[in-house]
């Protein structure tokens, strides 16, 4: 898909070095921000000795904490998971973009966008997505009860959204092989479901009512998926096809080649075997087993069947689940690069939960408030005349020394979430690339400060052209062969997106490129090539050439090193680029081979030849 992968090494050490420096860098913030919240929160009960806040009015129920926190413990699971070396330059190229393959047009569309989005600020999407992740888990775990409670379930639904959407391609619900055993229709959907239950006001918790409605909402859904499972012609049925694996064969096949615990790898690798000579009986008990765990869920909903059937459910439940998650899914998150554990934790949790709300805890009487003790106006307040409210900052300080722990926790957790977000945020304002991009795959820039060597030359118009003419301007020098068909043409490309970067500052610089081809080297091929790159509408651009010994002095000034392919006419010759100031002297060296030539490396080489020149531009 066009855009979504920069084209580098997941483990290229300059992004996994940005990428551990950034996390770090972060990671010491939060830090701080929970040391300072603890020293202010310490400081406040101990100064101003607040009162003690009214006692909860009912316990939480069972249920709820089991999805508050069961679901607080994988957000904060796939955040460390988030945090794998490699997942900065791999996640669009190993996790979104296979995902979305074998999408309609419409959802690769959708998805691309967010993948290209990722593979221009790998660093910061990367970092974000870790602590929006583990700080939406340390909100849901934290926050029990009340308003602050309410928004960390929001606040799971939102990202929820957003990694089902764009990291699983909406679950992959429009993909052929759709499947439970897969994990279908993603797990993000039930990081969803169970962020709109904790968000439920406390009203909803005195009743069964919302326990049936979970169990016949998984029950449908449990049936639905006996129903697709057992559907013909999408390959779940034969263990073997004109000797090749069946599905769901080839699946656990792969599964079980990927790095793993030798133990682990023989379970996969035997039920592969198994499956592959019998994937009839295999695929016949999955649709068995999912009908009647599904019937039995919506039983239960309903209030009728014997008294056992419940507890029998959640066992079944909860048995199929494991069984799949280690023999299919293989915990999800074994080789390449896992970002969570999978589907079938979250659902034995929503199954789990749905069974507990059932039968909820009786409501304890509410104790009495102790109030608050009226303290004495204070000099440090200020008080506002007129109705409006008044601003009393011991006021507020008293409140936040009353807050409880798990209150003060939440406060760090969105603190942290915010965190993470804003750097990624930022950085989206940009339309150009990062330039750590450009910097993994050539380095960092030579500064340099010596006279330029002249030239005279003729440009793609006919006109003669001297670097002495072009005095008071800053120069971005490159050499380009006009037959080339690989790099050559991505480097016209940075010049020209670099152009753009510039904006009004375009009409100080001068792109300038002369011709390295010893053969080709005439003004009609030197108009080709800029018609060929659309370049003769970008008036500050030169495309020099001149005689075979014009050109051979020119290149042997500027250390260009330039060789006839053994197949003939494209010529082989270093990619740099030189930053000339406006009084003529070389100030920059930039490595300039383009790399995999991606957009979003074409954008980065594009920045950091903008950003030269404007280093330049700046009066010393």
């Amino acid at each position: 898909m066009p855009g979504m992968n920069s084209g580098l090494n997941d483990n290229n050490p300059v992004l996994v070095a940005a990428f551990r420096a950034a996390l770090l860098h972060q990671g010491l913030i939060v830090l701080l921000i929970f040391a300072v919240l603890a020293v202010a929160w310490v400081s406040a009960r101990e100064w101003l000795r607040p009162g003690k806040a009214a006692s909860p009015a009912s316990a939480e129920p069972a249920w709820r904490q089991l999805l508050r926190i069961g679901f607080g413990a994988l957000w904060i699971i796939d955040g460390l998971l988030q945090a794998q070396p490699a997942m900065a330059a791999g996640l669009p190229s190993q996790v979104i973009e296979p995902t979305a393959a074998s999408s309609p047009g419409w959802v690769q569309h959708i998805v691309n966008w967010a993948g290209t989005a990722w593979s221009y600020h790998p660093i910061q999407a990367g970092a974000a997505v870790v602590w929006i992740q583990i700080g939406i888990g340390v909100w849901l775990i934290t926050a029990a009860r009340g308003s602050w409670s309410r928004l960390a379930g929001l606040a799971s639904v939102a990202w929820g959204l957003v990694v089902w959407v764009f990291g699983e391609s909406l679950g992959g619900i429009f993909a052929p092989g759709l499947t439970w055993l897969f994990g279908a229709p993603g797990a993000a959907a039930f990081y969803c479901a169970a962020g709109v239950l904790i968000a439920l006001p406390e009203r909803s918790w005195a009743t069964a009512r919302i326990g049936r409605t979970i169990l016949a909402a998984a029950g449908a859904f449990f049936i639905g998926m006996a129903v697709l499972q057992a559907w013909p012609g999408r390959g779940f049925w034969p263990g073997t096809r004109h000797g090749q694996r069946g599905t769901l064969a080839s699946m656990v096949h792969a599964m079980a080649s990927t790095p793993q615990p030798s133990l682990l790898a023989g379970w996969v690798r035997g039920f592969g075997s198994f499956t592959a000579a019998n994937g009839f009986a295999v695929n016949l008990f999955a649709v068995i087993a999912l009908a009647a765990i599904g019937t039995a869920l919506v039983t239960v909903a309903a209030g009728r069947g014997p008294a056992w059937l419940g507890r029998a459910m959640l066992i079944a439940t909860i048995a199929l689940c494991l069984a799949d998650w280690v023999l299919v899914e293989d915990f999800g998150f074994f080789g390449g690069l896992g970002t969570d554990p999978n589907s079938m934790i979250p659902i034995i949790l929503l199954v789990g939960a749905g069974y507990l709300a059932l039968a909820p805890a009786p409501a304890p009487a509410a104790e009495p408030a102790t109030a608050q003790p009226t303290a004495e106006p204070a000099a440090a307040e200020l008080v506002t005349t007129g109705t409006g409210p008044a601003w009393r900052p011991v006021r507020l300080a008293r409140a936040f020394g009353a807050a409880s722990t798990r209150a003060v926790l939440a406060a760090w957790a969105v603190a942290m979430i915010i965190l993470g977000a804003a750097p990624m945020a930022l950085a989206q304002a940009s339309p150009n690339a990062s330039p750590i991009l450009a910097q993994a795959i050539d380095g960092d820039s030579a500064p340099l400060n010596f006279a330029a060597a002249p030239f005279t030359l003729t440009d793609q118009d006919g006109r003669q052209v001297s670097l002495a003419s072009l005095h008071g301007k800053v120069v971005l020098l490159t050499f380009l062969d006009p037959v080339c068909t690989s790099d050559c043409p991505l480097i016209a490309q940075e010049f020209r997106q670099a152009d753009q970067v510039l904006g009004a500052k375009s009409h100080g610089v001068e792109l300038v490129a002369i011709v390295t081809n010893p053969l080709y080297h005439s003004v009609a091929y030197t108009r080709a090539f800029d018609t060929q790159e659309r370049l003769t509408g970008l008036p500050n651009w030169l495309y020099l050439t001149g005689s075979l010994a014009q050109l051979q002095q020119t290149w042997k000034n500027y250390a260009i090193a330039a060789e006839i392919a053994p197949a003939g006419g494209m010529i082989l010759h270093n990619d740099v680029a030189y930053v000339i100031d406006a009084n003529g002297r070389t100030r920059t060296e930039l490595n300039l081979d383009p790399g995999p030539g991606t957009a979003s490396t074409k954008s980065s080489f594009a920045g950091e030849l903008a950003a030269a020149a404007e280093h330049v531009m700046r009066p010393s």
